[in-house]
């Protein structure tokens, strides 16, 4: 009797399924959404079949959805209870609430992030968000935490991080390194590496492959006593 032969991906599920079967009927390959993310050529492939990283960073779900033109939910693990996962503003007439979340990003050595969970909100104007064309930004707001990026910003500042998807610009940036969640200034430093600066001149720059870090959001606004 001949034995049937179980393909190797039929194993697979949740995003990993959902990502190879878009990728498969729109007839496009690995390599080139691994480009549009603006990663390594591999880096879809090894997500799927070595299932690293462990789960795709928002900013990147967000993009692939777009590109197949389905909801973004559908590419995330349901265990991901990580800060990136989706966060809704809540909007009532000319205001608009953006939660303060329970999560520190360090300045300094870099931290390990803690509870994502809303604790409070801001409350902006609808018109004020306009005029600083944040009005289509997903915002959260956390805690600065060090004092590598002073005198920018100082320990216990407060933050306006823009999680929207866009292309990826030089900046002040929320990102996770490994477990770290961390505030710096992000500047590309050559095909496929990233420097991570500190204002601080006391703090040397880091310079990392692109696809070791999670680019979080943007930082857009900031808060903080006089």
């Amino acid at each position: 009797m001949k034995e049937t032969q179980q393909h190797p991906l039929e194993s697979l599920s949740g995003p990993r399924a959902r990502l190879l079967e878009l990728a498969q009927a729109r007839g496009v390959s690995l390599a080139a959404l691994s480009e549009l993310l603006g990663r390594n050529p591999s880096y879809l492939q090894q997500f799927i079949r070595k299932g690293s990283p462990r789960k795709l960073e928002e900013q990147d779900r967000a993009t692939l959805a777009q590109f197949f033109g389905v909801g973004e939910e559908e590419l995330r693990d349901v265990k991901d209870n990580s800060y990136a996962s989706p966060l809704r503003r809540h909007e009532s007439g000319g205001w608009v609430d953006v939660p303060r979340l329970d999560l520190g990003a360090s300045a300094g050595p870099g931290r390990v992030p803690g509870d994502e969970a809303a604790f409070d909100t801001f409350r902006f104007s609808r018109r004020w968000l306009a005029e600083q064309g944040l009005e289509r930004a997903q915002l959260s707001a956390i805690t600065v935490e060090g004092d590598s990026m002073e005198p920018l910003l100082h320990d216990g500042d407060e933050i306006l991080v823009d999680r929207a998807p866009r292309a990826f610009r030089d900046g002040i940036h929320v990102v996770r390194l490994g477990d770290t969640l961390m505030v710096k200034r992000v500047a590309s430093a050559g095909p496929g590496r990233v420097a991570l600066l500190s204002q601080n001149l006391a703090y040397p720059p880091v310079e990392v492959a692109a696809d070791e870090v999670a680019i979080i959001g943007r930082v857009v606004w900031k808060g903080g006593r006089v």
